[in-house]
C-alpha cells in the first residue's frame, strides 16, 4: 500500500501504543517520520533510538521544519486523545491531509488479508498470540498490535514484501475506530460493556460490536468466545463460517487444564483437531481461552500440530499482560494491564489458582473517572478476591475529574481483610512495612512507572520463605 504524494508522516499522540506502530510502519516504508506526545515515554524514548524526532511541546514552532514544508506532502494522523484545543492539532487541519489512526490503518489493511481482532478485553494477547504462531511457523505476516511483545520487544510485526502476508490487526472499539478495518477473518474474545461514555450504554456498544463483525467477509470465517456469543444473541452476519470457542464452550474448548507457577497446560479440543498436552508459557485461565482462538486460525492457515505446541510453548506474553517479574516463593510479584472488572477478575482468579496458600496484595490504579462510576460494584467485588487491597488515586487520562468519584468509593464494597488508599508516592513505603507474598499491580494509567522499581524491590529483598 502506497500514500501517493506523501513524502513525511507526523502523529499527534505518537506515543500512544496503536500510534507508534503505524509510526514504525512508515519509517520501514520509507517515509519522514515524527511526532508530538505530551510526555516523554519508554515508548517515545524507543521511536527516538529508532531515528524518529519527537517534541513535547503543544507549539506550531517546535514543528521540525520538513513537516511544515509543503503541507500537501505531509499525512498527518492524529488520535481522539489530542484535546480539541490543541494548537498543534488546529494547525494541521489547515491544508494538512489529516486522518485518524483507524482510518489509516484501514487505508494500509484494505488490500491484504487481514485478520482481526477485537473485544473489550483479551484482543492485545490473542493477536499477539495470532501473529507468533504464524510467524514461528513460517508464514509471512505483519501486524500491527496494542502492546509490546515479549518475544518480538516490538508492537509492529513485520513480514518483509511478500505479496503473500497475512495482516494481524488488534481492532479497538474506542470511539468505533474498528469499524475502518476491512477485515477477511474476525474473532471477538469479549464483548463486556466499557467505553460507555463513548456508546452511551451497552445495547450500544453492543450494536458496534455486531457493526464490526457484519463487516467481515462472508468468505471469511468469524471466532466467537461463549458468551460474548451469547450477548450478542447470535447476529445475522455475512460471513457464514461462525465459530464458537471458550473454555467450557460446546465448540472448540479447552480440557485438562492445570495452573502451574509459570504456565497452564491443557488439551486443546477443535472439530477436526485435538491436541494434548500443550503447555502455555504466559499462565492464565483466560490466556488458554485466548490460546483457544489463535490456535484454531493457525490450524486453519497450514500451521502444523507440531508448530502450534512449539509456538505455544515459546510465546512469551506481551509486556505488562500477565507479566511474572518474580516467581521466588514467598515473594512473587506480577503486573498486569487489567483496568476492568472482569479483566481484574480473570488475573486475580488466574493467580489465586496458581498460589492458592500464599496471601495476595493487589495495587489497583482505577483509569478515568467515568469507568470507575460506570463499574465501581464490579470493581469492588473483582478486587475482593485479593486478601490485601492498595487503591491509588484515579488516573484521569483524557478526563476532567467527576464530582464525588474517587478511589475511595469503592472501599466499601470490597471484602478483602485488608484495604487501603494512598498516593503514588507512598507505594514504597507501604510495600517495605507490608512484605507481601504474592504481588500483583493492575491498571491502565502511569502504573507501570512503577513497576521498574517495585521488580528491583521484589528481587532484592531477603525471601521471607528462607528465613
Amino acid at each position: 500500500m502506497t500514500f501517493k504524494g506523501i513524502h513525511s508522516v507526523f502523529f499527534l499522540g505518537i506515543g500512544g501504543i496503536g500510534m507508534s506502530a503505524l509510526a514504525r510502519w512508515f519509517q520501514q516504508e520509507g517515509y519522514a517520520v515524527a511526532g508530538y506526545d505530551k510526555t516523554p515515554s519508554p515508548l517515545t524514548d524507543a521511536l527516538m533510538e529508532e531515528g524518529m524526532e519527537v517534541i513535547f511541546a503543544d507549539q506550531i514552532e517546535a514543528i521540525p521544519t520538513q513537516f511544515r514544508e509543503r503541507p500537501e506532502e505531509v499525512l498527518v494522523v492524529w488520535t481522539p486523545a489530542i484535546p480539541k484545543d490543541s494548537p498543534l492539532l488546529h494547525f494541521f487541519q489547515q491544508g494538512y491531509l489529516l486522518k485518524k489512526r483507524a482510518e489509516v490503518l484501514g487505508m494500509i489493511t484494505k488490500d491484504q488479508y487481514t485478520i482481526a481482532v477485537a473485544g473489550t478485553h483479551g484482543k492485545t494477547s490473542t493477536s499477539s498470540l495470532v501473529a507468533h504462531l504464524l510467524k514461528s511457523a513460517g508464514k509471512a505476516v505483519t501486524a500491527f498490535l496494542g502492546g509490546i511483545t515479549q518475544n518480538y520487544n516490538s508492537n509492529l510485526i513485520l513480514s518483509g514484501k511478500s505479496k503473500e502476508s497475512l495482516v494481524v490487526v488488534e481492532a479497538d472499539e474506542f470511539d468505533r475506530s474498528f469499524l475502518h478495518l476491512h477485515p477477511n477473518e474476525a474473532v471477538l474474545t469479549s464483548a463486556d460493556p466499557d467505553h460507555l461514555d463513548i456508546y452511551g450504554d451497552e445495547q450500544t456498544i453492543l450494536e458496534g460490536f455486531r457493526q464490526f463483525l457484519a463487516l467481515v467477509d462472508k468468505k471469511g470465517k468469524i471466532y466467537i468466545q461463549s458468551h460474548a456469543l451469547y450477548r450478542l444473541e447470535e447476529p445475522a452476519l455475512a460471513a457464514t463460517d461462525i465459530r464458537e470457542y471458550g473454555l467450557r464452550s460446546d465448540g472448540i474448548h479447552a480440557e485438562n487444564i492445570v495452573a502451574k507457577p509459570n504456565s497452564f497446560v491443557f488439551d486443546y479440543i477443535g472439530s477436526k483437531n485435538q491436541i494434548k498436552g500443550l503447555e502455555l508459557s504466559i499462565p492464565g485461565f483466560h490466556n488458554v481461552e485466548n490460546a483457544l482462538a489463535a490456535i484454531a486460525i493457525a490450524l486453519d492457515h497450514g500451521v502444523s500440530e507440531a508448530q502450534v505446541r512449539e509456538g505455544i510453548k515459546t510465546f512469551l506474553g506481551v509486556k505488562r499482560r500477565f507479566e511474572i517479574h518474580s516467581s521466588q516463593a514467598g515473594k512473587i510479584y506480577i503486573d498486569d494491564y487489567a483496568h476492568h472488572p472482569e479483566e481484574i477478575k480473570a488475573c486475580l482468579s488466574s493467580v489465586r489458582a496458581m498460589y492458592p496458600s500464599q496471601r495476595m496484595t493487589v495495587i489497583f490504579q482505577p483509569h478515568l473517572f467515568t469507568r470507575t462510576q460506570d463499574f465501581a460494584p464490579g470493581f469492588s467485588e473483582s478486587l475482593s478476591l485479593a486478601d490485601e487491597v492498595v487503591l491509588l488515586p484515579i488516573y484521569p487520562a483524557r478526563e476532567l475529574p467527576i464530582p464525588g468519584v474517587i478511589s475511595e468509593m469503592l472501599l466499601e464494597g470490597i471484602q478483602a481483610a485488608s484495604k487501603v488508599c494512598i498516593p503514588k508516592n507512598e507505594v514504597m513505603e507501604y510495600l517495605e512495612s507490608s512484605a507481601p507474598e504474592v504481588l500483583v499491580t493492575l491498571g491502565a494509567g502511569d502504573i507501570d512507572r512503577l513497576v521498574p522499581g517495585i521488580a528491583a524491590w521484589t528481587n532484592s529483598r531477603p525471601n521471607p520463605m528462607q528465613r
